[in-house]
């Protein structure tokens, strides 16, 4: 994981370079589409059921929060449709994850950053999937960026439909380019290891800086920035535009050119390992309004079973995904 010291357009926190193990997952051969996004977006929760109690998919839903209502369109002129969503937080993907669990039965998450490179790379140890090659015909034919995105009407550079570039060896759609796509990890210097590590999380402390990965066609991105190894944390000038006082834990308005996609853990994890989500997403919150308020809130939080979403037989929505071993 990283990259060597004499890599092309290498950046200092890709290194040391580090061995890691990560669990066999399935990931999302796509990034999440507007087609898939906009269902939760717009998911109109049964709010007769909040304060009730049962083991209903009904009341598991009406329990699973969803993004406040935009004041715009967040696709920003930019197509909906099987274009990738974008300007979510890193929180709304982690929810979206949640949401998605409670609808299908079966547990869903973002990928670490180790397993992002991991299924990144492919199998390869060059500075892309692909190989070492970085002129224009060769990007070109593998990833959307600033140069071949170009809106013919603003001139300006935009995110395009998902899946129509060459995928890389395992299968996987627009890992490199296209937008960006945020990981589970909060953002550090990678620290020198011995042996193998296995399954590495970095837990987030403060609400900024959080990881994406895979550069996009932001026109401050060079092809180097699509590299399998390049690293970009997030900051809070991601909400400059947000009207909201305080800022949306929902929206990051200018992070147009951020987006995810999804693993499903071929072993399903634990009741406590799942319960480190939904308090991962507690302290989201409470990072936030400790940010504008100076302190942290008390909340009140209900218990949620999330072992019983595993058991559940749902209805499943049509996510494509492959399986990464």
């Amino acid at each position: 994981m990283g990259s060597p010291a004499g890599e092309t357009g290498r950046k200092a926190d890709e290194g040391p370079q580090r061995r890691v193990k990560v669990s066999p997952f399935w990931m999302g051969k796509t990034e999440v589409t507007w087609d898939e996004y906009h269902k939760f977006m717009y998911w109109d929760r049964d709010k007769a059921l909040v304060g009730k109690e049962d083991d209903s998919r009904s009341w598991y839903l009406a329990w699973t929060s969803t993004p406040t209502k935009p004041y715009v369109n967040m696709d920003f002129g930019m197509g909906t449709g099987q274009h990738p969503a974008i300007c979510m937080t890193q929180h709304a993907a982690n929810k979206y994850c949640q949401w998605l669990t409670v609808q299908t039965g079966i547990f869903y998450r973002l990928p670490t950053e180790a397993e992002w490179e991991y299924a990144c790379r492919a199998g390869s140890e060059t500075a892309y999937s692909w190989g070492d090659k970085a002129d224009a015909g060769t990007v070109g034919k593998h990833a959307w960026h600033k140069n071949n995105s170009m809106d013919p009407i603003n001139f300006v550079p935009k995110y395009q439909k998902v899946a129509k570039k060459a995928p890389n060896a395992w299968g996987l759609f627009d890992i490199h380019g296209n937008v960006s796509e945020w990981v589970m990890d909060a953002y550090a210097p990678y620290q020198s290891a011995k042996g193998v590590l296995v399954d590495p999380w970095v837990k987030a402390k403060a609400l900024y800086p959080r990881v994406v990965r895979g550069g996009s066609y932001d026109p401050f991105m060079k092809f180097v920035d699509l590299r399998s190894a390049a690293r970009v944390a997030s900051h809070k000038d991601w909400k400059m535009q947000d009207p909201q006082l305080p800022k949306s834990i929902w929206y990051h308005t200018d992070a147009r050119f951020v987006g995810f996609r999804i693993v499903r853990p071929l072993k399903a994890p634990s009741k406590e390992q799942m319960m480190e989500l939904p308090q991962m997403l507690l302290q989201v919150v409470q990072l936030h309004m400790t940010m504008v308020y100076g302190t942290k809130q008390t909340l009140f939080v209900i218990p949620v079973h999330l072992e019983l979403y595993m058991l559940m037989g749902f209805y499943r929505l049509p996510i494509q995904l492959m399986l990464v071993l």
